[in-house]
Parts: structure tokens; sequence; C-alpha cells
């Protein structure tokens, strides 16, 4: 038993338990991966915030404005309002544990500009923020003795009496289903974007296994119909170009060279700005020649061994040919600013949750600084709650029936390759549920979808031993992603409008009927309202 456990290692969950650690609680960490393979990696281009030590003309209010503008009528502005106001404690606090934040030349934070920014005030270390803030709060961890459950897979939600109880998760290395008991649970596993297997910046893991989880245990999600894609990813291999390389000055440009649109506004815009030249006939390219090799090597060393590594080309000698990913999902379980679920002491912080604090559409540098805030804040919350949630040392029904569960998995005949379906709902997701959405591209996916569904007893696992089975940790991440795919598209479908990332042809306007965000209801049926 402990007092307070946490799903996911990102940077969400690792600030969460540094918090809740504070007060001697007994803290475990679950993960299905490790640690530093967190997708918080994948946040390289910096973490807003409007600092008090620079009298840059920047304000905190500023930063809420551009927030809620790029939100469309979505964000919660309590939400937004704390993130923002909380900015500068939180970049203090990282900067104090040793993350290596890249100094301008008064030796002060520099910053630099992101997509729909007023002001440049995205702090970072070079093109690597994500993944310095990762590995500082995970060797931070290890100094405050946190303990970490590796490689272990949430199966099930432990709830009596609304209220949780602890987890069910599968030991990935045995097959073993256990029961893990807590008096408080934060959920942190990150988002939903290998939906798109094939067309995302996202890694393989990223198959929001808790949200599926959440829906099946009677908890709402919110805005699942908001993907984020990313205007600049590597054609072909979608290997992500950070966000850093437009706000460094890089162009995007046509194979003639003409630059066609403003590289620095909202990511939604110049994602189906570069979409809609791509559907000319044109092919679209990431210009940073002008930029010279000192100032590439100097403020994007990553992005520059990754262009050379993937694509064999150089950023200061190169055009580099990119399209629109797949890349951040701002829908997820419904959750208030403490990151409180309908179950009590049940939490979800960072990108598994939907706090509306992104609405229709995340401002770039918002994320880093929505997980650490939010991730700090609930790790307070719960463990200041957990002493109300009294546990039995009991084999919980839940725990029966998700060791069953898996049981029957391996009895499941091996007729149809699950691997291809998922790459066909990859292929699906990018066409149809992509930057352009219309009626009857989503209502044709969703069929599809159902169909899938219904044949999976006939899908099965061809691997049937028990030690270290990828085979089966990837069909049960198939199904949890299947009931996604239809709550993603039934959400799109409801949301007869264009606002933020979900852009319908059919319906190309704002309209303030729908200025509310969705809800999913019903684990059986997943009924979609707008609340």
């Amino acid at each position: 038993m402990v007092d307070v456990l946490i799903v996911g290692s990102g940077g969400a969950g690792l600030s969460a338990a540094l918090e809740a650690k504070k007060e001697e609680k007994k803290v475990l960490v679950v993960s299905k991966t490790y640690p530093t393979q967190s997708q918080t990696c994948q946040a390289q281009g910096g973490i807003n915030g409007v600092l008090q030590s620079k009298n840059s003309g920047d304000s905190v209010q500023s930063h809420i404005e551009d927030t809620l503008k790029s939100a469309h009528g979505l964000g919660d502005k309590q939400s937004i309002s704390f993130m923002c106001e909380k900015a500068n404690e939180t970049i203090q606090w990282l900067d104090d544990i040793g993350v290596p934040f890249s100094k301008d030349e008064k030796n002060n934070i520099a910053q630099r500009s992101l997509g729909g920014a007023s002001n440049p005030r995205a702090c970072y270390s070079s093109d690597y923020t994500g993944l310095k803030i990762l590995h500082t709060l995970y060797d931070t961890c290890i100094k405050e003795g946190i303990e970490f459950l590796n490689e272990h897979m949430l199966l099930s939600f432990i709830v009596e009496d609304d209220c949780i109880k602890g987890v069910v998760a599968l030991d990935m290395v045995t097959s073993e289903v256990k029961q893990i008991l807590a008096k408080s649970v934060i959920i942190a596993t990150g988002g939903y974007g290998a939906l798109y297997h094939g067309f995302t910046t996202n890694s393989n893991a990223s198959t929001g296994d808790s949200i599926a989880i959440a829906l099946k245990s009677g908890i709402e999600l919110s805005n699942m119909e908001y993907i984020q894609f990313h205007p600049t990813a590597l054609k072909k291999n979608f290997v992500l170009i950070s966000e850093s390389a437009r706000g460094e000055g890089g162009y995007l440009v046509t194979k003639d060279g003409q630059r066609f649109v403003d590289e620095l506004l909202p990511r939604d815009v110049v994602a189906r700005a570069i979409l809609d030249k791509m559907q000319e006939g044109q092919d679209v390219y990431l210009d940073l020649r002008h930029l010279g090799l000192e100032k590439i090597k100097q403020t994007m060393p990553q992005e520059y061994n990754l262009v050379l590594e993937f694509a064999k080309k150089r950023l200061d000698l190169d055009l580099i040919p990119i399209m629109p990913a797949a890349h951040y999902t701002m829908g997820g379980i419904d959750v208030d600013k403490e990151g409180k679920t309908s179950i009590k002491n049940l939490y979800a912080v960072g990108e598994c949750s939907s706090n509306g604090v992104h609405g229709a559409n995340r401002l770039g540098g918002n994320s880093l600084l929505e997980i650490i805030t939010f991730g700090r804040y609930i790790g307070k919350v719960a463990q200041e709650n957990c002493e109300q949630n009294q546990l039995e040392d009991k084999e919980y029904q839940v725990y029966k029936e998700s060791k069953n569960g898996i049981e029957k998995l391996f009895t499941l005949p091996n007729e149809i390759d699950f691997y291809s379906i998922k790459k066909l709902l990859g292929v699906e997701f990018y066409k149809n549920v992509g930057l352009y959405r219309t009626q009857q591209k989503l209502e044709s996916t969703l069929q599809k979808v159902q169909a899938w569904k219904e044949q999976i007893p006939q899908m099965g696992i061809s691997d049937k031993s028990s030690t270290y089975n990828t085979n089966l940790k990837e069909f049960i991440e198939f199904i949890n992603m299947l009931d996604l795919a239809e709550v993603v598209v039934r959400s799109a479908i409801k949301r007869e409008e264009s606002r933020g990332a979900h852009y319908r042809i059919d319906f190309p306007s704002e309209n303030k009927q729908f200025a509310k965000k969705t809800l999913v209801k019903n684990k059986n049926q997943f009924k979609v309202e707008f609340a």
C-alpha cells in the first residue's frame, strides 16, 4: 500500500511525485516505459513564462490573453490564469533544481518567440528543453528516494463506493496481473497521438490507455475531437522539427523559395496553410539557410543532427521537406483545476487530462508549463487528501476480473492480424480525422472503427509466452485505441462547426452554439453531449 500512486513518469508525473514526497508520504511511480522515454522529450521548443527577473515589456495578462485567444472560446479562464500566474514560480523552481536553461548576454534565462505568442516568452535549453527538464526531474526524484515500478501497464482502476482504492497493472516482464493499493492516485500517462499510427510525432506508446480505462470506469472525457497537428515534421518519416526552428527565424517556403504564411501564427493555421499547398501539388520546405551554421548549431543542435540523420540534409545548406503530423491531443479525462475526476481521490494531469487550459488549440510552450505547474499542484492536493481514504488489504473484484481478462486474451484465435488494422487506422485517421474533416468522411471512418471492434475476438495474439510478451501489450493498447478512435470520431461528428484544431469543410465557421466543451458519457454507448 502507498499513500500517493502516480501512473506515468513524464514531466507531469515526476513533478507530482516530487511535491507529494515533501510531506514524507510513501510515493510510488508506475510506468509502462521508463521515465527518460516519456513524450515530454518531444517538447523541444521551450516553456512559456513571464519572468519577474526581466523587464521585457511582457505581462502575465498578455500571456493569459494569448492563451484564451488560441483556445477559441473553449478555454477555462480559471485554469489558464492559474497556469500563467504560476509560470514565473514554475520556471524558477526548474532553474533551482538544475535545469540547464540557455542564458542571454546578461546571464538571464533566454526566451524565444513561439507561434501565437505576442511576446518572446518561451524559456529554452537550446532545442532540448523537454528532454533537459525530464532528466533533471528524474535525477531529483532519485535523490529524494522516490520509488519506481517500470514496465507495468495500467489495466483497471480499483473503485469502491465512488472512491479510488488503487489500480490493477500488468507486469510486462512476467505477464503477471497485480493490484497496487493506494490512498490517492494521479494519472499522468500522456495522450492518444498513436491513433495516427505512422503519421505522428508521438511514440507508439502514446495509446491513451488511462483515458480508455477512465471511460470504461464511467468517468467523463471532454474535447476528444481536438488533436493538434504540428506544422513541421520531416516528410515521409514524421520526425519532429521543433517550433524553435521557426521561433529562431526559419521560413516556410515552396520549391521556388516563396513564403506563403506567417510562420509564427498558431499551429492550426500554419498546418492548414502547408496542407493547402500540398493539396495543390506543391512541396513545402523549412528554410533555415539564412541563419548560418553557427546560429543553427548554437540554438538548434538537435534539429541539425536529426535532419542530418533522418533526411541526409543540412539545415545550413538545404531546403528541408516537411509536412504536418499529429502531435498533441487536447482532449482527455475531464477534470477541474485541481485535477479532480468524478471519483474521489483519483486525479489526472497533463496530456491525458482535459482541464480547459488549452481549449481548441494549444499554444507552443504551454504544454511544458501545464505539466510542471499542475503536476506540482496536484501532487500537493493528492498528498493532502490521501489520509481521508481508508484501504482494506484484500483482493478486489476488479483485480480478479482483470486477471481473467488477460487469461482470455491468450485464448483468442489469431485469425486477423491486428497490426495491419492498426496501420489502416493510422491512414484512416490522417486522411479523414485530420486537419480537414467532413460529415461523410467522419461517418465512413466511424463505420470502419466499429467493424474493427467487432473483429477483436478474431484477432488475438500469436505469442503465447509469458515473458516480455510485447505482442500482448500491443494488443491491449490496440483495443484501447479502438475505443478512443470511436470517441474521437463521434465527438468530431457532433461538433458541426470549425473551431481551432477542429476544422469541418462542411461547417467552415465558428458557431456560438458550440462554444462549449464536448463531454463523452456512458461507457457502453459513448454518448457525446455539450456542456
